[in-house]
């Protein structure tokens, strides 16, 4: 089994499509570890603010397939199949790592990018699993976190309840 960071976000009815996603990724893997939930600005384009979490799950899919399974969920969810990557969506998700993998797989670059560039990313991983080392730069998203340059992206911790569980403050 692969442990697997997802990135979670939306901007478009956010409480709606983030109660979704979490919906549709537990009856994917089942039981789920997930971070606080943080609004933040659109970053890259004008759009509403954004709500993003990080969820952990394990896996026997490959890459390749997870990859797929997310993308089903995502156009099950209104994504529009061309979206652009800097564009207002229902339901993004993205793989942060996949296990210790380094490289672009099947398609997919691992460990994500935006880990080490965006603190809606990082900060949900590293509340998650603060004492875990990123593939790449052998350092604790504790670390990371805390050498990450974030001016300008503001970060608000929310209160937000997901299946009578709060996932907040």
């Amino acid at each position: 089994m692969a442990r697997v960071y997802l990135g979670v976000g939306s901007n478009i009815e956010r409480e709606r499509y983030i109660t979704a996603g979490l919906d549709a990724l537990a009856g994917l893997f089942g039981d789920m570890d997930i971070s606080p939930v943080y609004d933040s600005e659109a970053i890259g384009f004008e759009g509403q603010p954004f709500l993003n979490l990080v969820v952990g799950v394990n896996t026997d899919l490959s890459v390749a397939e997870l990859a797929k399974q997310l993308r089903h969920i995502e156009f099950e969810h209104g994504r529009p199949e061309n979206a652009s990557r800097f564009s207002s969506r229902q339901l993004d998700i993205d793989i942060l790592t996949y296990d210790d993998l380094v490289g672009v797989i099947d398609g997919v670059e691992l460990p994500r990018g935006e880990i080490l560039e965006n603190a809606f990313v990082l900060r949900p991983l590293a509340d998650l699993v603060p004492e875990e080392c990123h593939p790449e730069r052998k350092q604790t998203y504790f670390e990371l976190l805390g050498s990450l340059d974030v001016c300008g992206q503001s970060l608000v911790n929310v209160v937000f309840v997901w299946r009578g569980r709060s996932l907040g403050q």
